[in-house]
């Protein structure tokens, strides 16, 4: 599995830096990587929604629809800002529900 996500930021990162030399595009190379460095925080930061499995797997899924639409901006040149950042809901989520009803230990 951890193979899968080396081969998958590689090919991500591959395919970023073939467009531009294909296109000369310094911006959108720059967003490219910015929005890569995005996916991959909140990557990062769905790991204290651990203690809610549900939660966690419905994150999870969401990284892979955000890197999903990342991969689709780099071939198609159609940026969804609201795919990529849709990671952060479960977050925002797990942070509320900390809130209202407290941590369990």
């Amino acid at each position: 599995m951890k193979a899968l996500v080396v081969i998958l930021v590689i090919a991500t990162l591959a395919a970023a830096v073939l467009r531009y030399r294909r296109t000369k595009e310094l911006k959108k190379l720059l967003v490219t990587l910015g929005l890569f460095a995005v996916v991959i925080s909140l990557g990062f930061a769905g790991n204290i929604v651990r203690a809610i499995m549900p939660l966690f797997l419905i994150h999870i899924v969401l990284i892979l629809f955000a890197w999903g639409a990342l991969l689709y901006y780099i071939l198609r040149d159609r940026l969804y800002l609201w795919a990529i950042f849709s990671p952060l809901t479960t977050i925002i989520l797990f942070l509320v529900m900390e809130q209202l009803v407290g941590s369990a230990h």
